[in-house]
């Protein structure tokens, strides 16, 4: 059974009087330990797909299965439950807590619901996993742009979760980070783990095992040169 499975998954915006598919009804199945990324011009829909992939917002049509569950089925807190267990997701850009600490930050979901345990210990393994266990004390404005973004991906798998969904998470890095990064992702996948990525950078794609392009709200599968 696919870990994530798209239907029809549509999202329609009004501009003024006129109505356009954001997401044009895309299929698209993910198994445990693929490394998809999705490629496209900004304003394609990428992020959009990614949003209403995670649970984040509603799709005016089509469905979301996790695990052969229906999401948008479930109460708002059923869902956010859900994505707090299953779905690690790194959005675009700066996301950090500016008051809390990196080690902090990393713990947040572990405490949004109650669970038994303390996630310091696992936060730290995480650190050394993503190489900043030496920021463990620093606070966000201390970090680079690639340290911050190594810090969300360390924070959207505190919980153990079956899937990555990942929103540009090498934008506006060097190539030194964004390699260091997609390794990371890479292996991150070939532990079992699906991950799901959005990017404008085509020498990214070697890393993962499909690739998809976006196209006015249409995906279908990306052919190389």
């Amino acid at each position: 059974m696919s870990i994530l499975e798209l239907r029809e998954l549509t999202k329609e915006y009004k501009r003024g009087e006129r109505a356009f598919n954001a997401v044009n009804s895309v299929n698209l199945s993910i198994e445990r330990g693929d490394f998809i990324s999705i490629i496209g011009r900004s304003g394609s829909g990428k992020s959009t797909l990614l949003n209403m992939s995670a649970g984040l917002i509603k799709p005016t049509g089509g469905k979301v299965f996790f695990d052969g569950q229906d999401i948008f089925n479930l109460t708002d807190s059923s869902i956010s439950l859900l994505r707090n267990e299953k779905i690690g997701f790194v959005p675009q850009g700066q996301s950090l807590l500016s008051n809390f600490t990196v080690l902090e930050n990393v713990c947040v979901p572990w405490f949004l619901f109650k669970r038994a345990g303390e996630p310091e210990e696992r936060a730290f393994t995480l650190l050394e996993k993503t190489g900043i266990d030496h920021l463990a004390a620093s606070y966000p404005k201390e970090l680079s742009g690639g340290e911050m973004r190594r810090v969300a991906i360390a924070r959207a798998l505190i919980n153990f979760p079956e899937i990555i969904i990942a929103d540009e998470p090498t934008s506006d890095l060097d190539a030194e980070t964004t390699a260091a990064i997609m390794k990371l992702l890479n292996a991150i996948a070939r532990e079992g783990t699906a991950v799901l990525i959005v990017t404008h950078e085509l020498d990214t794609l070697s890393y993962g095992n499909k690739t998809y392009m976006m196209n006015s709200g249409n995906l279908s599968p990306h052919l190389p040169a």
